[in-house]
Order: structure tokens, then C-alpha cells, then sequence
């Protein structure tokens, strides 16, 4: 069993189109020229070719490129991270100005070494992007920040248009996937930003393929709805290397529709389902129909 379960192969939906355009080849080179790190290339996202070549949107990955934890899941490297870096926040709204981003996703490795959790930077990264392009919409994945809800508040205040942070996987299989997180943390980080904001939507992501049940599935989008959180994303988890945790199953597309479907019955107000999804997988299609509902919603209580 154990030798079929090593050997179980990529089926063909997962094959993917590369689109090396200038856009895509323009914003690597600047990347490296502001020696700026993107989650896209450390975490190998299977979607970079269409987000930077045709989508005109971006993954800043800020605090350095070494996180203090060891997901069992993530492909980013682990260690003892660097020192901050304070003119980062300038050089990310820089490259998103030169490049012409629509939207921009701002995420970090976790910077459990910092009383903070690297919060300042964050905010100020998110301020520095909105004063250099103030059409350009901001999405902020954060780590748990093991739980300051003062960090939070700190992050916030900046006013993203979108909150993200990710559930990842189901209860049961929390401990064995996720380094130092915990699941209901996830739900109550989540909650608490809808509180201290409740006009700024909020998002999280699950990877499926790592021995979950249908039903645990189901029950994470209830959980997640109990926490208020509007977008929801679903994608295959996909084994980075052979130290990481082995894919238990491919779904089907026809079964993240099926999910998507679910997901939208229970009152999330966007739900990105599909193989390849990714945590920021069309966030600029969240983002703007997050800020129609919200002005809809106005008009209505009007």
C-alpha cells in the first residue's frame, strides 16, 4: 500500500500553460534587481505563469525568505531568519508602481522570533503600496502571529481591502500538517479581524488531497462561516518534495465544483475551487466583487 501511495501519479488536469511574456519575464527580473522575494516562486505556485504574464498581479512574500517554522506542507525555507529589512515596504509599492499591478497580495513567512511578528513592517508595507498606487487593490496574508491579537489590530488598522489567512487543512489533521498553528487559533484570528473591521472581507484557503473526508471538508466551511469569513479558496495539495507530506488523493474538477457549490450554499460570497487554485488564485476577481457586495450592502441599509 504504502508503495502504491509513493508512486501515485500527477493525473492530466494537473498539467498547466506556461505564458512567458515580458510581463512575466520584466516582473522576475526587477524581483531580483530589488532583491525582493515572492511567495510564487518560494512556495512554486503552478499559477505564476498566469498571474504575472496575463493578470497583471503579484505575491510579495516581505520579512526575508526564512521562516521559523517547518510546515510539513510548504516549500519555503526554514532556519533562523535574517534582520529586518525597513526600506523593504518602499521597494515593494516601487516594483508594484513600475510594474503597474492591479492588485497585490502582501504575505510573509512567520517571524515567531519577533515580539511583533513582523506586524510593523506589514502595515507599513501595505501603507507604502497604497501611497505609491492608490488604484492598485491591497490583499494581506499573514501568519497566525501566534495569536497577538494586538499585531492584528496593528495590521488592520493599515485597512487592506482584503484579510487572508489560511485554515489550511481540516481539524484533525491540524497538528500533523501545520507547525506551532492550531485550527481553532485560525478560526479566532479570523474573527477577531472581522471584528475590528467589519467592512474588510475576509478569506481563507484549504488544500485537499491529505487524507480528509468529505464531511471534515464540510465542516471547515461551516467553521469558517461561524468565524464570518466571506471568500473561500480550495486547491489540490501537491507534494513539493519528497521530505514533504505525500498526496493521499487527486480530486476530480467535477468534485471541486461540487465544493464550490457547497461552499456558495452556505453563504460565503466568493468560493475559487478547482486543482490548481491557490490561496491568492484570482484574488483581483475577489477583491472587486467583495467591493461591489460591500456597496451594495450600503445602498441598502441606506
Amino acid at each position: 500500500m504504502a508503495k502504491k501511495e509513493e508512486h501515485l501519479r500527477k493525473p492530466d488536469w494537473l498539467k498547466i500553460k506556461l505564458n512567458t511574456n515580458e510581463s512575466y519575464t520584466g516582473l522576475k527580473k526587477m524581483m531580483r534587481e530589488n532583491k525582493l522575494n515572492t511567495v510564487c516562486e518560494e512556495a512554486r505556485c503552478p499559477n505564476i505563469h498566469e498571474c504575472w504574464a496575463v493578470r497583471k498581479t503579484a505575491t510579495f512574500m516581505i520579512l526575508g525568505d526564512i521562516c521559523t517554522r517547518a510546515c510539513r506542507f510548504c516549500a519555503v525555507k526554514t532556519g533562523l531568519p535574517n534582520e529586518l529589512d525597513l526600506q523593504e515596504p518602499e521597494r515593494v509599492a516601487d516594483s508594484v508602481e513600475t510594474m503597474g499591478l492591479k492588485h497585490v497580495v502582501i504575505t510573509a513567512v512567520a517571524r515567531d522570533d519577533l515580539k511583533d511578528g513582523g506586524s510593523a513592517v506589514f502595515a507599513e508595507t501595505v501603507r507604502a503600496v497604497r501611497r505609491r498606487n492608490p488604484f492598485c487593490t491591497i490583499e494581506v496574508l499573514p501568519s497566525d502571529m501566534l495569536g497577538s491579537f494586538d499585531n492584528l489590530k496593528t495590521l488592520m488598522d493599515a485597512r487592506p481591502n482584503i484579510m487572508n489567512h489560511n485554515i489550511e487543512t481540516v481539524r484533525r489533521l491540524t497538528p500533523r500538517v501545520r507547525a506551532r498553528a492550531t485550527y481553532d487559533r485560525t478560526l479566532e484570528f479570523l474573527r477577531r479581524a472581522k471584528e475590528m473591521h467589519a467592512d474588510i472581507p475576509t478569506k481563507s484557503s484549504l488544500m485537499i488531497g491529505l487524507g480528509e473526508t468529505k464531511e471534515e471538508i464540510i465542516e471547515t466551511m461551516d467553521d469558517l462561516r461561524a468565524a464570518d469569513v466571506d471568500i473561500m479558496t480550495i486547491g489540490q495539495y501537491l507534494q513539493p518534495t519528497k521530505k514533504h507530506l505525500k498526496v493521499q488523493k487527486y480530486y476530480h474538477p467535477d468534485e471541486f465544483a461540487e465544493l464550490k457549490e457547497i461552499a456558495l450554499s452556505k453563504g460565503f460570497s466568493h468560493c475559487e475551487a478547482g486543482p490548481l487554485v491557490r490561496s491568492s488564485y484570482h484574488a483581483d476577481e475577489q477583491v472587486n466583487e467583495a467591493q461591489v457586495r460591500a456597496e451594495a450592502k450600503k445602498v441598502t441599509n441606506q
